[in-house]
């Protein structure tokens, strides 16, 4: 497992879940893997990840061109649903403890930053406590998700962390050199001096960072846009003026947390007054930009009819998009919820074809039918969204089976790039005019091999429908000649007054609309 000749190790491991809180999607450990039950360990981790373009990827290649030795203590990476069940957490977390108690002269951690667990709210930070009461003077590093819910405990435990600056993610492999090279350069240094390393007093970098009062709407949190376009410009350019990292994260706000929302942070390697000078500066942009970041809803009937006056025009050439957002796997959803679905059947569309729906169930009546055949099927509706207060609504289809495969194929990129991918036993119904994908597992359209490992070639239609937010526009977004967002139905809903915060703090805009927050001020809250 060990790599490299020289004296010091690196311990290096990725755990990674996005926790929607209203989420009814189990997450237990065969979650956190695309092969088998368990998440790979070891030389398998290696394996999986190399040349791929995943922050942890990064690490390896940094480590090795550094010539020192490095274990993958595992890599667990899993689809966004709800509360990681405490078995599949402690399973993970032991892993990574044990190897660090083993001796390790740092520590690289490819970790989400929103992961609630069935015992904490916070399991970036529990992970980090025990790695700090286990190695209180080895430097840590941590590459975040950009839907990071930043905590204080977080970022005190850590010497250097650094979130994504894109949304679409393509710059996961990017981020995990920004949060590693620091640490690998600080210890290729100290392998020709005799020089100590200790979190307090010799410092490697000095952190500044802070919240504002704010969840912005996940829809209006592309970097491809303003305001976030803005934001992360800004924060490229204070890297470029010498901070070792400066992060913005617009935060995860499907998570009933206390510490949910938008944040910044800065790493400096020389100067705190400097760092905080810069993090002030982000978090004045933010809530500068903040009626910006709401998100304003199109009733249903009202989408799909502009997606057909699109549709309608002779210069389109390309399919109209419509984007089932309130139910995206990506975020927690079930994607099992039918209503965008039985809307574009409504409306007769043609030519079209809907990714996906989530029912293994329905997969497996289909597989038994076999290809060609014509069935009657009850889809989706399975999951019951008790914090919307709702039943799951099973859509009664008829229509003849097109595809069947294995839903194994790898993302092409840029997003994920060369990572494995499986949607599990998988289908294609033709129904009328429109192709539904049927899938066993939940994976986002976000890259063009997702529709062809299912035979759908998404340039031949007028309409695709994806159950994605913004995710699609890194593999996909080319393609369209127009986007039509369709208020569905599902606990990834634009409409936060349709969920019901118990935990979060208050006041928080837009929820509380008088919400203050000035110059200079502060919020360091969990």
């Amino acid at each position: 497992m060990d790599r490299g000749e020289h004296a010091m190790t690196i311990v290096i491991a990725q755990l990674k879940h996005e926790t929607n809180t209203f989420s009814p999607v189990p997450t237990p450990l065969s979650r956190f893997t695309r092969v088998g039950e368990t998440p790979p360990c070891g030389e398998a981790a290696i394996r999986e990840y190399r040349n791929t373009g995943s922050a942890i990827a990064a690490m390896i290649d940094l480590v090795e061109e550094a010539g020192m030795a490095y274990q993958i203590a595992v890599a667990g990476n899993a689809a966004p649903s709800g509360p990681v069940q405490t078995e599949a957490y402690e399973w993970m977390v032991s892993r990574i403890c044990t190897t660090v108690e083993a001796g390790c002269d740092a520590i690289l951690l490819d970790l989400h930053g929103a992961m609630v667990t069935e015992r904490h709210d916070d399991g970036e930070a529990e992970l980090l406590r025990r790695l700090r009461q286990i190695a209180p003077g080895v430097p840590i590093a941590v590459a975040l998700d950009m839907h990071c819910n930043l905590s204080n405990t977080m970022v005190q435990a850590a010497d250097v962390l650094a979130g994504y600056q894109t949304y679409p993610h393509v710059d996961v492999y990017e981020t995990g050199a920004r949060a590693a090279k620091p640490i690998v350069d600080w210890l290729k240094a100290k392998r020709h001096v005799d020089a100590s390393y200790q979190t307090s007093g010799n410092r490697l970098a000095f952190k500044s960072w802070g919240q504002v009062p704010m969840i912005p709407h996940v829809m209006r949190q592309s970097s491809l846009d303003a305001p976030n376009r803005e934001i992360q410009a800004r924060c490229r350019a204070i890297e470029a003026e010498g901070a070792l990292a400066a992060s913005v994260f617009v935060g995860f706000p499907h998570a009933d947390i206390p510490n949910a929302g938008m944040s910044a942070l800065v790493i400096d390697p020389h100067d705190q007054s400097r760092a905080d000078r810069w993090r002030d500066e982000l978090l004045a942009m933010c809530w500068q930009a903040r009626e910006a970041f709401v998100y304003p809803i199109e009733p249903l009937d009202a989408s799909i009819a502009r997606a057909k006056a699109f549709a309608a025009s002779a210069s389109m050439g390309k399919p109209v998009v419509l984007l089932d957002h309130y139910d995206n796997c990506a975020s927690g959803g079930t994607m099992d919820t039918t209503a965008v679905l039985a809307a574009m059947i409504r409306a007769d569309l043609q030519q079209a074809a809907a990714f996906a729906i989530f029912d293994p169930q329905s997969v497996q009546s289909l597989m038994a039918l076999g290809i060609g055949a014509e069935t009657t099927l009850a889809l989706g509706g399975k999951h019951p969204l008790a914090a919307l207060k709702l039943q799951g609504e099973p859509l009664t289809l008829t229509g003849r089976i097109k595809t069947l495969t294995d839903g194994q194929y790898r993302f092409r990129g840029p997003m994920a790039r060369g990572e494995r991918a499986s949607m599990g036993p998988s289908a294609v119904l033709q129904v009328g005019g429109i192709e539904v994908a049927i899938i066993s597992r939940h994976v986002e359209p976000f890259d063009i091999n997702t529709l062809t490992a299912l035979g759908i070639d998404p340039h031949s239609k007028q309409y695709l429908m994806l159950k994605s937010r913004v995710h699609w526009r890194a593999g996909l977004g080319d393609l369209a000649g127009a986007v039509v967002e369709c208020a569905g139905v599902g606990v990834c809903t634009s409409d936060y007054n349709a969920l019901r915060f118990q935990n979060l703090r208050r006041p928080i805009y837009p929820l509380d609309a008088d919400t203050r927050f000035e110059p200079g001020q502060v919020i360091q809250g969990g």
